[in-house]
């Protein structure tokens, strides 16, 4: 597909991931993993922060009551309006960090791990509720990544990127069930890292290394390839006033 594309933010960014709207603020989130570094940016004003962490950040959202919640190396953190910074669940396991994470439509955060050294089954996904509440839903995960779901709730999109796969799973109150492979991505095109699902229920992935975002439909076709001038992309989000515009971190880590 030819696709119109610009920088929208030159960050520099070691490991730029977890691209996030936030609709209250009218900005984009994101994240530097290995930079430790936490940046927003206003399309409409141009205004971008940048806010240094104490620790490598795997994935930030937006809180419903304003401030955010991070997913850090020891475990998931809120940082409040004011900058007040506390952890709502922490637990620090030597030689692993904070992933990617989404916030799934009940409200609850998904938090994903990996071992620094991207060990086989070091890694989980957890599901962190507002009281810090901690349900591990998949373990033995190497490395968790993309997390994403239907519009309408009832299904969640996986990924663990080095099994190639985009996995699909029934989501009902909070659990899942029922996983199957929604999309494979074959050897030389990459490996499937962030996702982001759109109105129409389709997904569209990241490919580390493989210099692309694709998106499948919900049956698990591939319709559309978006090819990029970088060969890190990392994860991508909609944003902007009507959420049209895919925003996509890279990353320059290992290049």
């Amino acid at each position: 597909m030819s696709a119109r594309y610009e920088i929208a933010v030159r960050a520099a960014a070691a490991l730029g991931e977890g691209p996030t709207w936030d609709p209250a603020t009218g900005r984009l989130l994101w994240v530097d993993i290995l930079g430790s570094r936490v940046h927003t940016y206003e399309p409409g004003s141009g205004r971008r922060t940048v806010r240094v962490t104490e620790q490598h950040v795997g994935a930030v959202a937006p809180r419903a009551g304003g401030g955010l919640v991070l997913n850090l190396r020891d475990g998931v953190a809120l940082l409040d309006p004011d900058g007040t910074f506390r952890w709502l669940r922490h637990e620090p396991v030597p030689g692993r960090r904070g992933n990617d994470a989404a916030v799934a439509p009940d409200g609850a955060l998904w938090a994903g791990t990996m071992r620094y050294d991207e060990a086989a089954g070091g890694g989980c996904l957890s599901r962190v509720t507002g009281d810090g509440t901690a349900l591990t839903v998949l373990d033995d995960v190497t490395i968790s990544n993309g997390t994403g779901w239907s519009p309408d709730g009832r299904l969640m999109y996986y990924v663990d990127t080095p099994t190639r796969r985009v996995d699909v799973f029934d989501h009902r109150d909070g659990r899942i069930s029922g996983r199957r492979t929604l999309a494979v991505v074959e050897e030389g095109a990459g490996y499937p890292d962030g996702l982001t699902v759109d109105a129409d229920g389709c997904v569209w992935v990241a490919l580390w290394d493989g210099a692309a975002v694709r998106r499948y439909t919900p049956a698990g076709d591939l319709d559309r390839v978006v090819d990029l001038p970088v060969p890190r992309p990392t994860a991508c989000a909609f944003g902007g006033a009507d959420l049209t515009d895919l925003y996509v971190t890279t990353a320059a880590t290992g290049l």
